[in-house]
């Protein structure tokens, strides 16, 4: 699909960019430079990655775009926050016998660098959880201040990191208000599947309550369209009615469907290392560069 002279006028804010072939989002396709080199590191931005409805490729987006960004020389800590463990597992760390963020949450006892693990990507570290986290929105719920635990938890390892991501689990409990609440900038994945579209309007209400509430400096960095299938007519759809709603907030890179990350997961790498000359490695290293591009990531 091509767009004519005459069509430039009707999209503002694209003055000087060639219009040639569009992407998915029904913006033309742009390659974003590779961002320089860091010549120092920290404090960390902290990234919530977050939808109530599972499945969509929070995990999956953790850890590829922690990966990439790590190729970029950047200084990534992945939390992981939800009691299934998906995280910790997709990058092959332990999760029995460790320091896990359960730990750090409902005690003062341990330094929060004691529960951080290497990963066989450099650059790319994880806080491991595993299913004592479920326990811990009960353990949460008489604490003073139990919005901030978190936060409190990340403030000591910080200035280590230019970026932290947290895997936040499918819920809005006290676990993801205590992600919201210590983070930056929200990244929201949405599958391209209509039920994961009708969910995104209450999300959207409970960062705005966050904001107004516990964490006045919490933005949207923006939304993430995984799992699309260029082949269905479903899957293009849910995008355009996703544009259409939220506008620039919808990032211009598009995770598509491929039996790459699966196979990835089982191998517990990133599909960066997994499959480095595969197009869905190079659409976590195009995100990377856009987060950067956009502010989100230094």
């Amino acid at each position: 699909m091509t767009r004519t002279p005459a069509d430039e006028q009707e999209l503002p804010g694209l003055a000087g960019v060639d219009l040639g072939e569009l992407g998915p989002t029904g913006r033309p396709l742009r390659t974003f430079a590779e961002p320089p080199a860091l010549s120092a590191h920290g404090p960390a931005r902290v990234i919530a990655l977050c939808n109530q409805k599972g499945g969509v490729g929070k995990t999956t987006s953790s850890i590829n775009l922690g990966a990439a960004l790590a190729e970029y020389g950047r200084r990534v800590l992945a939390i992981d926050f939800d009691p299934q463990g998906a995280l910790s597992a997709g990058l092959g760390v332990p999760t029995h016998e460790a320091i896990t963020i359960y730990d750090l949450l409902l005690s003062t006892a341990h330094d929060p660098s004691e529960a951080i693990q290497k990963t066989a990507t450099p650059g790319l570290d994880v806080i491991p959880a595993n299913i004592d986290l479920s326990a811990a929105e009960v353990h949460l719920v008489n604490e003073v201040a139990r919005e901030q635990a978190l936060a409190r938890v990340l403030r000591k390892v910080s200035a280590d990191y230019d970026v932290i991501l947290i895997d936040c689990q499918p819920s809005l409990g006290i676990l993801t208000v205590n992600a919201l609440t210590a983070s930056h900038g929200v990244l929201i994945p949405l599958e391209c599947e209509y039920f994961a579209l009708r969910g995104v309007a209450l999300l959207i209400e409970t960062i705005d309550k966050v904001r107004e509430r516990l964490n006045p400096a919490l933005e949207l960095d923006g939304i993430l369209a995984t799992m699309y299938d260029a082949r269905t007519l479903h899957s293009r759809e849910v995008l355009e009615r996703v544009v259409d709603a939220f506008g620039d907030k919808v990032l211009e890179t598009v995770i598509t469907r491929t039996v790459k990350f699966p196979d990835a997961t089982v191998a517990a790498t990133p599909i960066t290392q997994f499959a480095p000359d595969h197009q869905a490695a190079d659409s976590y290293r195009q995100l990377a560069r856009e987060l950067v591009f956009r502010g989100a990531v230094a």
